[in-house]
């Protein structure tokens, strides 16, 4: 049994039925994926407690008629009319059938450029870029969530400094932003990154000045709405050269046509470093079988996806693995020991499944996902991210209708039952103050990763500092990738912050926004 408001989310979320359980969600899946009856057991058993969770697709579409279990696609915008036709196709392909995608445009000429051979100029990779973000927009993905979508742009495109300003609303736009999550708006579908190269980097380290200048751009843009995050390509390629996009969160690195297979490891359900053995190569297996059964949306992607059998196993939880050790958000050889486990085994692991299977071996075995939906079935805290805040608003939609509802973040509520004050327990918005800390975790992180970690690091609201892009800078080489998010820096921001005493006896009663309406039970408001 799941507790109550994960309970919730997942009934809203996955379940095949309006009264299917998690333990059944669990068989289903698990039927689905495996070989044979112990393959099944042995999968149905880890989901069923936790210890390991499959991404949200998997849950969502294994034992339906469609079985499509990859969480996302990445493509490379083609500068022609074919090229943006394809996309356009695909991307709507996709979409509908549950996936997100992850685009880089960089190929696209500038807008304003000449068309010899038609006449007229181009319109430039961000006119294609809101032609995505609208199909988007009008495709609820797999029929059962809003659409995720990324827009890459290399630095030294010439339409860059448009790019850095896509999401600087105006006022008007932000205050119908406000009154309704529909309203639309430039890219506002879409995670947008620059994608940085050496030449960038050595640039920064040198005080080159053209770059130093795009960096400060970049990062004032970043604390004022919380894009565009970077994307390092450096490090990227080094571990795999083919990888020109991503996807959404970007925790994934991706080919042309290529998909992301997700599942995560709850960290805090593993008793010893040999248990961790055991969940890692049985999510392996269970990751290879899924790419093996799943429906690819075009013959591009299944070409790839069978060339490249990518899976990105992940680990959530890290924050709740630190609190429970007595420390603080921040690195420990104990973390580091089970990490290395975890990189290990499924390297060793995914070459001899691979063997086993007769298939390819996994070009990438490891990505950590933000998880933040399936970590609130996992009761832990997501991806690498601290526990965002004790107490919070979390705002959705569901049938077309506006919600939020109440929540103690289950991590804080355990340690306040074990006597903890809440004013102890370390989370995104005490450490919004402390960029450092936040970006030496994710560094030493992502030395176990094959892939990128999905993180965001919160800012405070209002936020200035005259040493933050300095502070990019130095971490910026160690990092696949980075995003911020400076509280309140975007209309109808989906949690809010709120007292404990607030949260605390309305957990579970459900409110339609902006009219504070209970929609299930007493209020007592």
């Amino acid at each position: 049994m799941l507790p109550s408001f994960a309970d919730a989310v997942f009934k809203r979320t996955y379940a095949i039925t309006p009264d299917e359980t998690w333990l059944q969600a669990a068989a289903r899946v698990a039927k689905a994926v495996a070989d044979d009856p112990a393959q099944e057991t042995m999968f149905t058993a880890l989901i069923r407690e936790r210890v390991f969770i499959p991404g949200g697709r998997y849950l969502y579409s294994a034992g339906r008629p469609l079985m499509q279990v990859s969480n996302c696609f990445g493509f490379l915008a083609e500068d022609s009319r074919e090229g943006w036709a394809d996309l356009m196709r695909s991307a709507l392909m996709c979409l509908s059938t549950g996936g997100g995608i992850g685009v880089n445009y960089s190929k696209v000429r500038p807008k304003g450029t000449p068309i010899a051979r038609m006449g007229g100029s181009s319109s430039g990779p961000l006119a294609l870029m809101q032609m995505v973000n609208e199909v988007g927009r009008h495709v609820m993905s797999g029929g059962s969530r809003r659409s995720a979508l990324w827009a890459g742009l290399h630095w030294k495109h010439p339409d860059i400094d448009a790019f850095i300003a896509l999401k600087d609303w105006n006022a008007d736009v932000r205050a119908m932003k406000a009154k309704s999550f529909d309203y639309p708006a430039p890219l506002d579908m879409t995670n947008v990154s620059v994608i940085v190269d050496q030449e960038y980097l050595d640039g920064l380290s040198s005080g080159n000045v053209r770059i130093a200048e795009l960096h400060q751009r970049i990062c004032a843009a970043a604390s004022r709405t919380g894009e565009p995050a970077f994307r390092n390509d450096v490090l990227i390629t080094a571990d795999d050269p083919g990888a020109v996009t991503g996807n959404p969160c970007q925790e994934s690195v991706l080919h042309d046509n290529d998909v992301c297979n997700l599942g995560s490891i709850v960290l805090p359900r593993i008793l010893n470093t040999s248990h961790l053995e055991f969940a890692v190569r049985a999510a392996v297996q269970f990751l290879y079988n899924g790419s093996l059964r799943s429906y690819y949306p075009t013959e591009k992607i299944a070409a790839t996806a069978t060339r490249n059998r990518r899976i990105g196993l992940g680990i959530m939880g890290l924050h709740e693995f630190m609190l429970t050790r007595g420390g603080k958000y921040e690195w420990s050889s104990e973390l580091g020991k089970f990490l290395g486990v975890w990189k290990n085994v499924a390297e060793d692991e995914s070459r001899k499944y691979a063997a086993r299977k007769g298939g390819a071996v996994p070009v990438t075995t490891r990505a950590i996902a933000p998880t933040g939906t399936i970590s609130i079935m996992a009761g832990t805290t997501s991806g690498i991210e601290p526990i965002y805040c004790v107490a919070y608003k979390r705002r959705y939609q569901q049938n077309g209708n506006h919600l939020f509802q109440y929540v103690v973040d289950p991590t804080a509520k355990r340690l306040l039952d074990r006597g903890f004050a809440a004013k102890d327990i370390e989370d995104a918005f005490s450490l919004s103050h402390d960029v450092p800390r936040r970006l030496t975790v994710q560094a030493n992180v992502q030395r176990y990763t094959d892939q990128a970690i999905s993180s965001t690091v919160n800012l405070p609201a209002d936020f200035a500092s005259s040493s933050f892009a300095s502070t990019v800078a130095d971490f910026l080489p160690r990092l696949k990738g980075v995003a911020f998010y400076p509280d309140g820096g975007r209309p109808n921001q989906p949690i809010v912050p709120v007292a404990i005493e607030e949260a605390l006896g309305q957990e579970g009663v459900v409110y339609e926004e902006n009219l504070e309406r209970c929609l299930n039970g007493v209020c007592g408001l």
